[in-house]
C-alpha cells in the first residue's frame, strides 16, 4: 500500500502544534509579502527610483530569513535560497540600474529548486521525500513509517513522480515570472512575484495530494484483489 496522501500537509495535531504552524505562515506573510509591498508603495511616493525602492524593500524578507534562523538556531535550505536570490538581485540592481533585472532574482532560488528536484531522481532519495521526512521527523512514528515504507518499488515509484512533478512546476513557474517581469509594470511585477510563489505551491500540494490519495487506493484495491 502506497500512502503519500500526507506529504503535502501536516498531520492533525493539537492546538498548540496548529498555533506553531501559524507562527511561520504569519511570519512569511508580513515579511516576505505585505512588507515589502507596502515599503515599496511607500518609497516610490516619497520620489524614489523603482531600483532604490526594490533594494530597500528587499531588507525585510532577508530579515524574516534571519529572524527564522536565529529561532531555529540553523539556516535551513530555502532560507539559504531566498538569501542568496536577495544578494543576486542586488548586485544585479545596483551593476545595472535595472528594475527588471531586479525582479528577475525571484526566479534563482525558484529555478535552483526545480533543478535540485529533478537532479534528485538519480540520488538515493529525491527532494521532496527528504524535505517531507524533516517536515515530519524522521524520530516520529510517521516518520519511522514513511523510511520503513521506502523498502516498496511502488512508494518509491510514487515520491520519484511527486518530485518531478514539483521541479517541472518551479522551473515553470520561474520562466512565468520572467516573463511577467519583462512585460508589465515594476509594481505590478513586484506584487505578482510575491503572491505567486504561494499559490504555485498551494497548487502543486493539492495536486500531491489528490495525486497520493489516488495512489493509495489504487495500492489497497491491488492488496485486496491479491488477498
Amino acid at each position: 500500500m502506497v500512502d503519500t496522501s500526507d506529504l503535502a500537509r501536516p498531520a492533525a495535531g493539537s492546538s498548540r502544534a496548529a498555533r506553531g504552524r501559524l507562527r511561520p505562515a504569519a511570519t512569511i506573510a508580513i515579511f516576505d509579502v505585505a512588507a515589502p509591498l507596502a515599503a515599496y508603495a511607500l518609497l516610490r511616493s516619497a520620489g524614489l527610483s523603482a531600483v532604490t525602492a526594490l533594494l530597500l524593500s528587499g531588507v525585510f524578507p532577508a530579515a524574516g530569513v534571519a529572524a527564522g534562523a536565529i529561532r531555529r538556531r540553523r539556516l535551513d535550505v530555502v532560507g539559504a535560497l531566498v538569501l542568496a536570490g536577495i544578494a543576486v538581485g542586488s548586485v544585479l540592481g545596483l551593476l545595472s540600474h535595472s528594475a527588471r533585472l531586479m525582479l528577475v532574482e525571484g526566479s534563482v532560488p525558484t529555478a535552483v529548486f526545480g533543478v535540485a528536484c529533478l537532479g534528485s531522481l538519480r540520488a538515493r532519495h529525491p527532494l521532496i521525500f527528504s524535505f517531507a521526512l524533516e517536515f515530519t521527523g524522521p524520530d516520529s512514528a510517521k516518520g519511522r513509517e514513511m523510511t520503513a515504507l521506502w523498502q516498496y518499488d511502488g512508494y518509491r515509484r510514487v515520491l520519484r513522480v511527486i518530485t518531478a512533478v514539483w521541479g517541472i512546476g518551479f522551473l515553470v513557474e520561474a520562466a512565468v515570472r520572467v516573463v511577467i517581469a519583462y512585460n508589465t509594470s515594476t509594481g505590478t511585477a513586484l506584487v505578482i512575484s510575491k503572491v505567486m510563489p504561494f499559490l504555485w505551491a498551494a497548487a502543486l500540494s493539492a495536486w500531491t495530494v489528490a495525486y497520493g490519495n489516488r495512489q493509495k487506493k489504487k495500492g489497497e484495491r491491488q492488496a485486496a484483489a491479491a488477498d
